[in-house]
């Protein structure tokens, strides 16, 4: 395999500042990069280090990126984590026992290439514990031939049964090939209450609609033998045009099976609702309606574009709000920047409360993207986080911080937002030169960060380029972007 050249890398990053066309996935950059310099070497265990007040989790050579956080409740110190390998074609895994003050890194298992010479490589990053504490990773997993074109997609989830320390077993399935419906953006849960009828089972749900293919819509698949083999439905409008992005499923307090997502065709935060363990799907309905279609180049993620994408959970605490839905989303603030708003429900999602921004009224123009959304289930909080520009020093908002916002009152009200971050991130330039060669300009941030609440510490998890340019006797070409966390009581 060849490695990477710095030298590639600089004529890479001289790409347009353009938002992408929603037919092509957002798995687009990383099989350029790798269709066209080949996988760099890596993969051995990692242990994280400690960086100022926030977690270097990855500490690996090389750019990750599109993070997720999820946390075993049987055991609260017990943290997972996932991100991509941008350079590399497994999917990472981090696992931490102390309730995230160290961190330890694996690789998920792929599938063979197809046909000879044939190159495959996982995406998307999402993970889930059920009430056993059996831990879900779930991701796409790209095939294609070498300089030949995509020649198919399907999903992927591995299982770990020692807190995320080891994945040996994943089950793939519902393979799509080349011109069909490219599978994308996965998001997994588990039904972790003891009383449900449906516990411990696993959902994982998606869009099959880009690729410009019509007719995939959005997938729910689910698993009632602990991920050994899943069964799909379509649980957007059968008779909708399938335009979707950024599809999340979230469980309620009896079983039933939640699920939002972006529906660009119509630009809303689109919904549905299952009863009976996601076999069956209710009609579709809307959360709300908004600015922006698909994404938006803003200044800090202006190759990329930042992902329009909802991030749900539900009250499952003992508090006024149990059962309360809430949903979270990127769109336009008043000043043509862009905010984080939420909506709640307290009658299953059929009715959803006006949107309200999560973020601190500022005099002056400030960017918030890429956020994720957590509901403590032991006191009913409501958290989310997001990149915030609001300490720029560039006077282009190209410098991010990781911000938490909480809501005592389920979502109605939030009060002053947090810094989680303690050195802010440019994925631009490198202390004004621009391009820069430590900096992987396909993905910056990618399309999501991560957090999970509980016990009333929130867990973001974030892309963070503060040691970009670091470079170690076995890492000369720098570390590049690095996945971090911090824990915010």
């Amino acid at each position: 395999m060849r490695k990477l050249s710095l030298f590639a890398l600089m004529a890479l990053c001289a790409t347009t500042a353009l938002a992408r066309d929603p037919k092509n996935p957002t798995w687009w950059e990383k099989y350029q990069f790798l269709v066209k310099f080949g996988e760099a070497a890596g993969g051995a265990a990692t242990t994280s280090v400690l960086s100022g007040a926030n977690v270097d989790v990855s500490n690996e050579c090389g750019p990750q990126s599109e993070t997720y956080i999820t946390l075993n409740t049987a055991n609260p110190k017990n943290l997972a984590g996932g991100s991509n390998e941008i350079f590399r074609d497994p999917m990472r895994a981090y696992s931490s026992s102390d309730g995230g003050k160290t961190w330890t890194g694996t690789d998920i298992p792929l599938p063979p290439p197809i046909g000879t010479n044939g190159i495959r490589f996982g995406s998307d990053p999402t993970l889930a514990f059920d009430s056993r504490g059996n831990l879900f990773y779930g991701s796409i997993v790209v095939f294609f031939g070498s300089g030949n074109g995509v020649n198919g997609s399907q999903m992927s989830v591995a299982r770990s049964t020692d807190g995320g320390k080891t994945f040996p077993n994943a089950t793939f399935f519902d393979f799509a090939g080349g011109s069909d419906h490219f599978n994308d953006k996965p998001m997994i849960t588990a039904d972790a209450n003891a009383a449900s009828p449906f516990r411990d089972r696993v959902y994982i749900a998606w869009d099959a609609a880009s690729g410009g293919s019509g007719g995939g819509g959005v997938r729910v698949a689910r698993s009632s033998d602990h991920g050994l083999t899943f069964t799909s439905v379509r649980a957007d409008d059968p008779k909708g045009p399938g335009r979707a992005i950024g599809a999340c499923p979230f469980v309620g307090v009896n079983g039933e099976v939640f699920l939002a997502w972006n529906d660009y065709a119509a630009n809303t935060i689109a919904f549905n609702r299952s009863f009976d363990g996601g076999v069956t799907w209710d009609k579709q309905r809307v959360v709300a309606s908004k600015g922006i279609p698909f994404d938006i180049a803003v200044p800090a993620e202006f190759n990329r574009a930042a992902l329009i994408y909802p991030a749900c959970d539900v009250d499952r605490s003992k508090g006024a709000h149990r059962g309360r839905l809430v949903c979270s989303w990127t769109d336009l603030a008043g000043d043509g920047t862009t905010d984080i708003f939420t909506s709640f429900s307290d009658d299953g999602g059929s009715n959803w409360s006006l949107p309200k921004s999560v973020s601190d009224p500022l005099p002056f123009a400030v960017d918030r993207f890429n956020q994720w959304l957590s509901v403590d289930p032991t006191n009913g909080v409501v958290n989310v986080s997001f990149y915030d520009t609001r300490n720029d020093t560039t006077g282009s908002r190209y410098e991010t911080d990781i911000y938490l916002a909480r809501s005592a009152d389920g979502g109605a009200s939030y009060s002053a937002n947090v810094r989680a971050s303690d050195v802010s991130s440019n994925e631009h330039d490198c202390d004004g030169v621009f391009p820069c060669s430590a900096i992987n300009y396909g993905n910056q941030q990618g399309d999501y960060s991560g957090l999970v609440a509980y016990g009333g510490i929130a867990h973001p998890i974030w892309t963070d380029s503060r040691r970009n340019q670091d470079t170690t006797a076995s890492c000369t070409r720098g570390l590049m972007e690095e996945v971090f966390t911090t824990s915010v009581k």
